[in-house]
């Protein structure tokens, strides 16, 4: 099994390794076994079910609220050579049929729908379906502790218990401790196994700018955009008359700009949103109703104009930079009045008391003076033991004292009152208050009552949020906001570990952070080179009227300039370059490479030199795969490419004579031509791409 998954993963996608996790939740769902996958944005979510679709002999449905998202998703399923469509309201009913058709006629490996199309067909033709998986991404919107409840998701147990032998994955990139058990609640989860990702995009620099004012903040995202000629990138704000009057701003000065928001019409937000996708809007300014869905894979910046009113929306907003994993920036402004405007929202709303600790939170974030990385990782559970390096804070690091016995002060606090109560009572009880709610509690009797009290209620508030930050606390919100002590606080509270925090500086007392807003620094590609290949990737693009990240993304060009391949072997090599696409679009991008290489000087020593230098130590082909960390795929196509150009490798030796014999039929009735997924194919996927690269190599060379 282990071999399929490893040759669909290099074959279909390009990729030679998977990412941490993915491996074990795809083996998991072979077994029939229900997961719940958390990953963050650009994490590697969709590779989870999408191999395992490929593997079943029947087909596997995608529940998705994202009618844009389904549609980036099948197209790049689609270019990949995988069999997939959607089914969902922006089809016409002759369409609809079409799909229904593929489906029941077994040919679609995967399927997306919206859940309310779902709900509706569940008891007509989708019972006529061999369904293997049903995968419910954004599955953050069947809980009403979730920040994008969507009650049509709570019907999506009824389904589950109609298919109770159909393993089942729920996918999200949001959920905190409060929402997880819920999500496996009301999905009908059974004996499902949580895998966490890692939360950490290294590649996001992460700034916070406080109290700027209207007019020089403008001045600031102008300069920013400035410096990121023609870069794509994001602007939220909080109003949609914010939007468009930042966008005007913007376009008056000359930048290629537009702006979204839930008021205008469907026709003009999906031009708008297909406009930034195909790289012909490079700025979108928008109000959150922008980017759920957006696959948009070169996106390099994220720009807050105001006060996000959660960590959850403002982990997955500014998760829309850098997914292609090259360096990225996210600047978030905010001030008092952003808060305060949120907040009565939050009195009209559902669930105000957790909406407004959430807000809370969200501001703590935005004053806090430790490392941000950390503190957003805190939140999801993950705990960082350095600092990251790439925050404001950390470039900017603030004074800090030994806060062992403070924080121990505070953890004893919270352990005697049993972990029931809330930040307020807390400081009340050290500080020795006498109103009401602590004598009814009797809480005037524990030790730690006043022994903090020479220290100001601002202060001690500032150091218990320090404490969460550092992740020695967690705020259960399900639990009317009591304070919960973590492993790292015990740890603290029973003197085994030290801690160091921060002195408060009150809001009277701030200075103005210097603006330090990062240039992402760029990779070893040849420039001229990198931008010819984008503009080939832009021609392609409008011809096959899709996004131009899903030919290439900007990290598979970036690759392709330093590396610079002009043979089969050498494209396929490139991570990222799929079977598929290489005989789709390979010689064109390689036509592009060979007219630069004469200028374009490598960087690096050729791949396949490498691979050379370690046969010649005679090491075997596989234990070469794993010093390189390439799949075993690539290292005979380097193999084969070194023995056409004459070195000494002993190919013959790692395929049989009964396999070339199979191959040399197959290969003379494709008339000789180099392809080797209609061979794959013909040859009923019994011979690997390996051994048909082998065979065809030692054909030609003996002819």
């Amino acid at each position: 099994m282990k071999n399929q998954t490893h040759t669909l993963l290099k074959n279909i996608f390009g990729y030679d390794n998977f990412r941490p996790l993915q491996e074990d939740i795809i083996n998991r769902t072979i077994e029939g076994k229900d997961s719940f996958v958390l990953m963050p944005t650009g994490g590697g979510k969709s590779m989870c079910f999408q191999i395992p679709a490929m593997v079943f002999d029947g087909i596997t449905i995608v529940v998705s609220p994202l009618i844009s998202l389904m549609k980036d998703q099948v197209q790049a399923l689609k270019s990949n050579g995988i069999k997939a469509d959607f089914f969902n309201s922006s089809i016409s009913v002759q369409e609809e049929n079409e799909v229904i058709n593929k489906a029941i006629n077994g040919d679609l490996q995967l399927l997306y729908l919206s859940p309310e199309k779902l709900i509706s067909v569940s008891n007509t033709w989708l019972k006529q379906l061999n369904i293997k998986l049903v995968a419910i991404d954004e599955a953050h919107c069947v809980s009403m502790w979730g920040h994008d409840f969507r009650p049509e998701y709570t019907q999506l147990k009824v389904f589950r218990n109609s298919i109770p032998n159909v393993p089942f994955m729920a996918l999200t990139a949001t959920a905190d401790k409060s929402a997880r058990k819920d999500i496996e609640d009301q999905l009908g989860l059974t004996n499902s196994k949580l895998f966490i990702s890692s939360f950490d995009r290294k590649n996001l620099s992460i700034e916070v700018r406080g109290q700027v004012q209207k007019k020089k903040k403008l001045q600031e995202i102008i300069s920013f955009i400035k410096r990121r000629k023609n870069e794509s990138g994001i602007i939220y704000c909080l109003s949609r008359k914010n939007t468009e009057e930042v966008a005007n701003h913007l376009k008056e000065n000359g930048n290629s700009v537009a702006y979204y928001h839930a008021g205008m019409n469907h026709e003009e937000r999906e031009q708008t949103q297909t406009d930034f996708i195909n790289d012909d809007t490079k700025i979108i300014v928008a109000t959150i109703a922008f980017g759920m869905g957006i696959d948009k894979s070169n996106v390099r910046f994220v720009i807050h104009y105001n006060l996000p009113k959660n960590l959850e929306g403002y982990y997955q907003e500014i998760g829309r930079a850098g997914r292609d994993g090259l360096p990225s920036e996210t600047v978030l402004y905010y001030n008092m009045r952003d808060f305060v405007l949120y907040s009565q929202f939050a009195d009209d709303g559902a669930n105000t008391a957790m909406q407004k600790e959430k807000l809370n939170r969200m501001l703590q974030f935005a004053e806090a003076k430790s490392c941000r990385r950390k503190i957003l990782l805190s939140y999801f559970g993950e705990h960082l033991t350095e600092n990251c390096g790439n925050c404001d804070v950390c470039e900017n690091p603030p004074k800090d004292f030994d806060g062992t016995i403070l924080s121990q002060k505070a953890l004893s606090g919270i352990a005697r009152m049993k972990e029931k109560d809330g930040i307020t009572m807390l400081i009340n009880v050290l500080r020795g208050s006498n109103n009401a709610d602590i004598h009814s509690k009797q809480y005037f009797n524990l030790k730690t009552y006043g022994i903090g009290k020479e220290i100001s209620f601002f202060d001690w508030r500032d150091y218990v949020i320090q404490m969460a930050n550092l992740g020695l606390i967690e705020i259960m919100y399900a639990e009317s906001s009591a304070l919960k002590i973590t492993p790292i606080g015990w740890n603290v509270l029973k003197g085994e570990k030290t801690i160091r925090l921060t002195t408060p500086i009150s809001p009277n007392e701030k200075k103005k952070k210097p603006n330090v807003i990062r240039k992402a620094t760029e990779g070893e590609a040849n420039q001229d080179l990198f931008t010819a290949l984008k503009k080939i990737r832009y021609t392609i693009s409008k011809e096959e009227k899709m996004p131009a990240y899903i030919i290439f993304n900007d990290k598979t060009l970036k690759l392709m300039a330093s590396d610079l391949p002009t043979t089969e072997n050498e494209f396929l090599a490139i991570s990222g370059v799929g079977m598929s696409k290489m005989e789709k679009y390979g010689e064109e991008f390689m036509n592009v490479i060979r007219k630069f290489k004469s200028a374009a000087k490598p960087r690096k020593i050729p791949t396949t030199k490498l691979t050379f230098d370690l046969y010649k130590e005679n090491l075997t082909p596989k234990e070469i795969a794993e010093k390189r960390n390439l799949s075993i795929t690539t290292i005979f196509s380097h193999l084969s490419q070194l023995y056409t150009e004459g070195k000494d490798i002993e190919l013959e030796k790692y395929v049989t004579k009964e396999t070339i014999d199979k191959v040399r039929i197959v290969f003379n009735q494709f008339n000789q031509k180099i392809e080797l997924k209609p061979i794959y194919e013909k040859l009923n996927e019994e011979v690997s791409y390996s051994e048909i690269r082998i065979s065809i190599t030692l054909i030609l060379k003996n002819e």
